[in-house]
């Protein structure tokens, strides 16, 4: 996914009380105009293409467009019942301290708009450059409609940057009047969070054979549990004797009534090795839930909110069904239900559109990242924790054609310790292009995205996988597995022509770690046991983890050669000579043999070729006094 280039921006040098009178002035006359202008007229749904609730209830209805042209986005806010005032904005995690906000709100006799900052204590503060731009105001008979405007980057220090990626969005709901924006007690509002993509690619919809077909994966009535987060399970079944098909499209089936609970969802393929699957239909992490179904991995759909239909390229599409595919598939639902609203019933899922007309070209899905092994590991209380996994050149000269493959979607996924994740594609030791970023990356966000135009990736190409991770929460080392409580560091890229290459990952050499292990013993006085009986998870969970011990890992996994995972869809590695081995565990032929080379790779140094962007102009921010000249009546609007 291609990260989206802000315009530099040309801050003005006018002062700040100036800007906000001129402001303020012209956008209340035109608010007048507008309030009775378009009293009860509708607004044009085709100009907001995107649509979320912001709350379960079904209150607040947030609609957006996209304007690459202008660096732009435009909103649409849709209040059923408007109290007295909404605040509306982002901030870094979805907290309402140190947040970008436009707030609405009326002290009981007049109504009022500006831009709003809060800080880390979560008092609010006028903005002094006023970069939410209210464009108008309409009455509806199901509620008022605000339309307002925010660049991408504002050269405001206190706004928040939009860029591809997590967006999390805040809310808060005013119920009683106030008489000033300070006045405004945040801990006091009833609010919440919602995570969309603001920014969409630019992609064309391409046209759709005669002979489509449909296919809904839905789990059939679902009563969703009364707690906050439930992810659901559901195996569904291809026909026996299904032929091959392509999937060519797809889109979400939400089941009515239940548009702000069904938070995400996805549908995977199961292991081919397998003859059959257990059918199941209950909550993923019961003890009821066979455990054949973790062998469902192979992404078919994802889905989140915010999201409309993913097309695939006219000349692709991927294949399920035929020989050597699984008829067995797994729909996986994420239900957010903060309110816990007891007995509601869903029958979500995803609707696949599919062909019997095959594309030019079978899509595959490659896993780029780090290797699901606990000898990649985060201490415990870290803040702001690296590990990079690597697809080397050795694994794409041999794996990928000549001409190279194209990238034409991905999915970043990490567990809940997952905080930042990056790709980038680097060629000749030099970072070419950046493939997907996501910098305020939620594990209860996991979209599939369209990438738009990023050319091919060639045989010899790298591509680097960086994840960042927050463990504050933890009292002991986070290691890598598949458990909810481990983490992962996955990118699932979509491309095409398939390739025999499903998997290219990387983990620090195991011998490298025993070294670290033997490290900490001789400068610690507590003996970590490296015994052959006991487990590197173990070892991990018995060191103390003091500055000195964190360094030395974080150094380990910066510097230290890695083992490669260049594996076919077989699980079975492309065959490449001896290689030497790392550490001192083991030097005997049988384990170079089984290393097959791949082991001890020296990380490749990577130049930065991405041009910083130019800096704002300088500009003289005061903080404006909260007075009628930068407040914009909104008239009759809580009448």
């Amino acid at each position: 996914m291609q990260s989206s280039r802000s315009k530099s921006c040309s801050c003005p040098s006018l002062k700040p009380r100036e800007v906000a009178s001129m402001y303020f002035t012209m956008v209340a006359a035109f608010l007048v105009i507008l309030v009775v202008a378009l009293q009860g007229s509708a607004p044009r749904e085709s100009y907001f293409p995107y649509k979320v609730p912001l709350d379960p209830q079904g209150l607040l209805e947030l609609s957006w467009n996209v304007s690459y042209p202008e660096q732009a986005v435009h909103f649409q806010l849709l209040i059923r019942e408007l109290q007295f005032g909404i605040l509306f904005g982002m901030s870094d995690r979805g907290a309402f301290e140190n947040a970008d906000l436009a707030v609405l709100w009326s002290d009981g006799h007049n109504s009022y708009f500006g831009d709003a900052w809060s800080d880390a204590k979560g008092q609010l503060h006028m903005d002094s450059q006023q970069d939410y731009q209210l464009l108008g105001a309409r009455r509806a008979p199901e509620g008022l409609y605000l339309l307002f405007r925010r660049a991408f980057s504002t050269c405001d220090p206190k706004d928040y940057l939009i860029e591809d990626g997590t967006v999390h969005l805040i809310y808060g709901i005013l119920e009683e009047p106030v008489h000033s924006l300070q006045a405004i007690n945040i801990s006091a509002l009833h609010g919440g969070l919602q995570r969309v993509q603001l920014l969409k690619p630019n992609v064309s919809i391409p046209e759709l054979p005669s002979d489509m077909k449909t296919m809904e994966i839905t789990a059939p009535n679902v009563v969703i549990p009364s707690q906050e987060t439930t992810y659901w399970c559901y195996m569904a079944e291809l026909p026996a004797g299904f032929p091959k098909h392509h999937i060519i499209m797809y889109e979400p089936v939400v089941t009515a009534g239940n548009e702000a609970l069904v938070h995400h969802m996805e549908v995977f393929q199961c292991a081919a090795e397998f003859d059959s699957f257990p059918h199941y239909n209950g909550p993923c992490d019961s003890k009821m839930k066979p455990d054949r179904l973790n062998y469902c991995r192979h992404v078919l759909a994802a889905w989140a909110m915010g999201a409309q239909a993913f097309y695939y390229p006219e000349e692709a599409g991927l294949a399920f069904g035929g020989p050597g595919s699984s008829r067995y598939l797994r729909l996986e639902i994420h239900y957010h239900n903060p309110l816990v609203f007891k007995g509601r019933r869903d029958s979500s899922g995803i609707r696949l559109y599919y062909t019997a007309t095959l594309r030019p070209y079978d899509a595959g899905i490659m896993e780029l990242g780090l290797v699901y092994t606990p000898v990649m590991a985060i201490p415990p209380g870290e803040d702001n924790f690296i590990l990079t996994g690597y697809c080397t050149d050795k694994c794409t000269q041999l794996a990928l054609p000549t001409a190279g493959i194209r990238i034409f979607a991905s999915q970043l996924h990490t567990h809940l310790a997952g905080r930042k994740v990056v790709t980038v594609l680097s060629r000749d030791g030099r970072e070419r292009q950046v493939v997907n970023a996501d910098r305020h990356y939620s594990p209860h966000f996991q979209v599939q995205g369209a990438a738009g135009e990023l050319g091919a990736w060639l045989d010899g190409d790298e591509l680097i996988t960086t994840c960042t991770y927050n463990t504050e929460d933890r009292s002991r080392a986070t290691v890598g597995g598949f458990g909810i409580l481990e983490e992962m560091c996955v990118n699932y890229v979509h491309y095409y022509p398939q390739t025999q290459l499903e998997l290219c990952k990387s983990a620090v050499d195991p011998g490298y770690l025993h070294r670290y292990f033997n490290l900490v013993n001789r400068f610690n006085d507590e003996e970590i046991c490296m015994c052959p009986q006991v487990s590197v998870p173990q070892q991990f969970y018995s060191i103390p983890w003091n500055t000195f011990n964190r360094d030395v890992l974080k150094s380990l996994y910066g510097f230290a050669p890695i083992s490669m995972h260049c594996n076919k869809s077989s699980a079975v590695r492309f065959p490449v000579g001896t290689g030497q081995v790392c550490g001192a565990q083991d030097t005997s032929k049988a384990s170079r043999l089984r290393a097959g080379g791949w082991s001890c790779q020296e990380i490749a140094g990577i130049s930065r070729t991405r041009s910083p962007a130019q800096p704002c102009a300088q500009t003289v921010h005061l903080e404006p006094t909260v007075d009628a000249s930068s407040q914009i009546q909104l008239g009759d609007a809580f009448a």
